[in-house]
């Protein structure tokens, strides 16, 4: 038990010391970017004030974030934009343009400013933060060929013009929209706020469209389960401008509203979708289970009915059951419109059906993925091992084939040979497939080296077939998942077991117990993941949960979040409801187990 103590507590040890590292480089990297997410574009440090950094650069519509050393340890980001504050492992910016771009980013306060670089155009005037003395240049949209910003203006009148120059100006006497003309009148801005603003200069066309942030959208009415006394609250996805709910729904009528309030408030004539107009009329709702969808910015709603089915199965010469038996497929925790399956198929065609009847079916001409429809045609199946997805709601499908090596090995210059395979010499540590699963590989009583970080070819990597065509690599230790060509491992020093997933990627190190009879990395299951309830539940295969566990949280940066004691047993859950958005790992150990598992937090 000691010394597995002083492998945690050298572990725990390590991560900390690197959070706390001195930061040498900071970049930007992303989809906007030029390096995606494989590669950061470097910023400059000012010499003076060296929490400071600036780059000029050419970003295309997409999303970013910050991060240092060019690793994910430590990272920023948040919502805001051109202006903001990130946050470690806050969301990605986004960047709703393409144009050149001068980015400054202080590395203390997590301060971020985008501006434009050697822009042409500007807008000037009372309602603008320069007033009528200064010009604020506008972001050259690269893609729309015209120009933007997104600002705060006050009450008053604006102007677009040339070269900090009143020799080519354009304004109009409209608003929100208008066609500016050369010495054309001031644009009246009659209300305060933030704008998205767009000039085009060769067709005069011109759009303040005033950018509003809710802290919560619902739906309320006589059709919702609150009537019109409570707000039943929706979810905010992926784009922050769509909200969704599922709910059922009776006959009557129903409007959204922002901040549990009538102040803001939106309604429509259209039933099951259309499109909403502020304190416009009560939506007629027509009883039923729904999903639905309202999107602040366009205003569009829709409500898609919510089919309940028992089961969802797969049908056809090309699964097991032929076209006589259906095979199940497992319902998603997270959402009832979405089903899995993992199976062996052959070369044939299938359908997807509910409730083992044909009387609901879908299919489609297209493989490995598409659309299906209702009674549509059988999809053409090629012969192999495949994760199935289908989404009840949408149709759509997607057949993801396994890929099973002949070898899976352990290289690096921190693994158990020391160095990096070269011409000659493969120097890989071959792992063991495992005999009821072929994606799962293991490896007991691996020695490691600490990694320098400082030396670009330091740590480990897992790869296939002793060949670099296929490998795995990524910056998490002692678990995470890898990718195809990502980055060394930065490993810590002791003996461990190691287990990889070949399908998923994801990986994990734990001290080792001296026996092939080990937790893998598929053993452990974190429920929901990504989680946004107050609980998350844990599921341990394994019978080395035989005494109590201690549990730690932390986040990326190393940091200790919260901590606590569960009983010896296979299935428990864990409060979390004190977290907020992000990525943390969750440390599992007694004297016979020790563990480490990723999970994603999202409010």
């Amino acid at each position: 038990m000691r010394k597995q103590l002083l492998y945690v507590l050298i572990l725990f040890a390590s991560i900390m010391t690197y959070a706390d590292a001195q930061i040498m480089t900071v970049g930007v990297i992303g989809t906007a970017t030029p390096g995606g997410w494989d590669t950061d574009s470097s910023m400059v440090q000012d010499a003076i004030d060296t929490a400071l950094w600036t780059l000029d650069i050419e970003l295309v519509p997409g999303e970013l974030k910050f991060r240092a050393n060019d690793d994910w340890a430590i990272n920023w980001g948040n919502t805001d934009f051109p202006v903001g504050t990130g946050t470690q492992d806050g969301p990605n910016i986004p960047i709703p343009f393409g144009g050149f771009f001068h980015i400054e980013f202080n590395s203390n306060t997590g301060d971020y400013s985008f501006s434009p670089v050697n822009s042409p155009i500007g807008i000037i005037g009372s309602a603008t933060p320069g007033g009528w003395d200064e010009d604020t240049d506008m972001f050259m949209d690269t893609i729309e060929n015209g120009f933007f910003i997104v600002m705060d203006l006050v009450e008053g009148e604006a102007k677009f013009r040339k070269d900090n120059d009143w020799a080519v100006n354009w304004g109009a006497a409209d608003f929100p929209s208008g066609i500016a003309i050369q010495d054309g009148e001031n644009i009246p801005i009659p209300k305060a706020g933030q704008y998205r603003i767009t000039f085009d200069t060769l067709t005069g066309a011109y759009n303040f469209s005033e950018i509003v942030k809710f802290e919560t959208i619902g739906i309320i009415g006589s059709a919702t389960p609150g009537g019109w006394d409570e707000d039943t609250d929706m979810t905010q996805t992926g784009d922050p401008d769509v909200w969704t709910v599922d709910l059922t729904l009776v006959d009557g009528e129903a409007k959204f509203r922002a901040d549990n309030d009538w102040a803001v408030n939106w309604g429509g004539e259209d039933f099951p979708s259309g499109t909403a107009t502020e304190s416009g009329p009560n939506i007629p709702v027509v009883a039923g289970n729904y999903r639905v969808m309202f999107n602040t910015a366009t205003l569009e709603y829709s409500f898609i009915e919510l089919q309940e089915y028992a089961t969802i199965g797969i049908i056809g010469s090309a699964t097991p059951g032929g076209w006589d038996e259906d095979t199940d497929m497992e319902k998603d925790p997270n959402d009832g419109t979405i089903w899995h399956a993992t199976m062996e198929l052959v070369d044939g065609e299938a359908k997807f059906r509910a409730d083992n009847d044909w009387a609901v079916n879908w299919g489609g001409p297209d493989f490995p993925m598409g659309v299906a429809t209702m009674n549509g045609a059988n999809i053409p199946i090629q012969a192999g091992r495949y994760n199935i997805t289908f989404n009840s709601l949408t149709g759509e499908y997607n057949f993801e084939a396994f890929v099973v090596y002949d070898q899976v090995s352990i290289v690096g210059k921190d693994g158990p040979f020391g160095q990096w395979p070269d011409e000659t010499t493969n120097f890989d540590a071959f792992m063991v497939r495992d005999a009821e699963d072929d994606q799962l590989w293991k490896l007991t009583q691996v020695n490691l080296t600490t990694a320098d970080t400082t030396l670009g070819d330091s740590g480990i990597k897992f790869r296939a077939n002793a060949d670099w065509t296929v490998n795995w690599g990524a910056r998490d230790f002692p678990s995470g998942v890898g990718t195809q060509d990502g980055p060394n491992i930065w490993c810590t020093a002791g003996i461990w077991d190691v287990s990889l997933n070949t399908q998923s990627g994801e990986y994990a190190f734990m001290l080792s117990t001296g026996t092939d009879d080990f937790t893998t990395i598929n053993d452990i299951k974190l429920f929901p993941n990504p989680v946004s309830q107050a609980i998350i539940s844990i599921s341990i295969d394994s019978k080395n949960i035989s005494k109590p566990l201690v549990y730690k949280i932390m986040n990326t940066a190393g940091q200790l979040i919260q901590t606590g004691n569960v009983l010896a047993r296979n299935h428990f859950d864990i409060s979390i409801e004190n977290l907020s958005s992000g990525t943390y790992s969750l440390v599992l150990n007694n004297e016979n187990f020790y563990a480490v598992k990723r999970f994603v937090v999202h409010r």
